[in-house]
């Protein structure tokens, strides 16, 4: 095929040979696909086309130089907005609903409409959640307490929690978030990862919006160690936070593009979810402890999970089907949170003895 289409071997085919190509096998394409191929050919100035952007478009991959093409062509997509089709089942309108929640641009909407095919489902949100939920349960039953179960004497005596005095039992940095103060604490967190969470891994896939929720729980872990250092943590508020400022952010960059309904009115229930949560943490923290001399958990892990939602957070969620690795920001981000996590690694291991910091006693 490259023989036929680029005989001089030049790495590219004209756009008169790929206009040729789309009218021959058009009709077995996606339309919407369609549409952006032919947006891609009219975006070229020089007459040609890069002969991997058109293979990787064939084989359902998009490289940068074929968004940069798109973005910076002066064609427009000529169909009806994919907000307009009707005759949708009810799959296709959830599908259409997800795009349209979470992607700034047309062209990607339609794109994620086309190429959406649940497999895999959003696994990842709905694992942890359900996870997250069994525990809750199962400590609900053995200490007889659903509603501020951290103020149970016996909860402190739990595997997973983060205490300042078994920091070195690194788990404790990630199962933390399986361990939740009450009903109100884990209803809230469970909500917004299922409304926020889920809709994104659909779009991004599992691997990145794992990782997006684990280094916002790591971080939120660590955060503790370092700011608050004589309190536990407990809550999975690290992953939320991180996953919800991440969307939120992506919206306000993306304002004008963002076609989701009633957006402004959205961000303020979530801003608002929000805020009522890291408020109940910090009364909590501050509030008389169950079991002095420890004090209630630290809403520090909150903080350090918005940081990174802003951050990597935000390069994952604004190129979507992109290769993180050709991005300069991403390179960025990353090396400033494996810095924090080497820093809060060290500061764990001296800091506690060179501060002399008096610790409560472990459970």
């Amino acid at each position: 095929l490259l023989s036929q289409f680029d005989p001089d071997n030049t790495g590219y085919i004209s756009t008169e040979k790929f206009r040729s190509l789309l009218q021959r096998h058009g009709s077995e394409l996606d339309p919407h696909k369609l549409e952006v191929l032919l947006a891609l050919a009219d975006s070229n100035s020089e007459g040609r086309i890069c002969y991997q952007d058109f293979v990787n478009l064939m084989s359902n991959k998009r490289s940068n130089s074929f968004r940069q093409a798109i973005l910076q062509g002066n064609r427009r997509l000529c169909s009806k907005a994919l907000l307009e089709e009707t005759g949708l089942s009810l799959s296709q309108r959830l599908i259409r609903h997800v795009a349209y929640e979470t992607l700034p641009r047309e062209i990607d909407r339609k794109w994620y409409y086309d190429s959406y095919t649940c497999c895999p489902p959003p696994w990842f949100m709905i694992t942890i959640t359900i996870v997250e939920v069994a525990f809750f349960l199962y400590n609900g039953v053995v200490l007889d307490r659903f509603v501020l179960q951290v103020s149970h004497p016996l909860y402190l005596k739990n595997a997973l929690l983060y205490h300042p005095q078994l920091r070195a039992q690194a788990w404790r940095y990630l199962t933390y978030i399986f361990m939740h103060a009450g009903i109100e604490h884990l209803g809230l967190n469970v909500v917004l990862q299922l409304l926020v969470g889920v809709p994104l891994e659909m779009v991004h896939g599992a691997a990145r919006i794992s990782f997006v929720y684990v280094a916002g729980v790591v971080a939120g872990s660590l955060a503790v160690s370092v700011a608050d250092m004589r309190a536990p943590v407990v809550g999975s508020s690290g992953g939320v936070y991180a996953l919800v400022s991440a969307h939120l952010a992506n919206i306000v960059m993306n304002w004008s593009g963002m076609k989701c309904q009633f957006k402004l009115l959205r961000m303020a229930v979530a801003l608002i979810c929000m805020s009522f949560e890291f408020g109940r943490a910090v009364w909590l923290r501050f509030h008389p402890s169950a079991y002095p001399p420890c004090p209630h958990p630290s809403f520090m892990a909150h903080l350090g999970g918005v940081m990174v939602g802003i951050t990597l957070g935000v390069i994952i969620l604004r190129n979507y089907e992109q290769r993180l690795q050709d991005q300069t920001l991403w390179w960025i981000f990353l090396s400033i949170y494996v810095i924090f996590v080497l820093f809060a690694i060290f500061w764990n291991i001296f800091a506690y003895s060179l501060l002399d910091l008096k610790l409560p006693p472990p459970p």
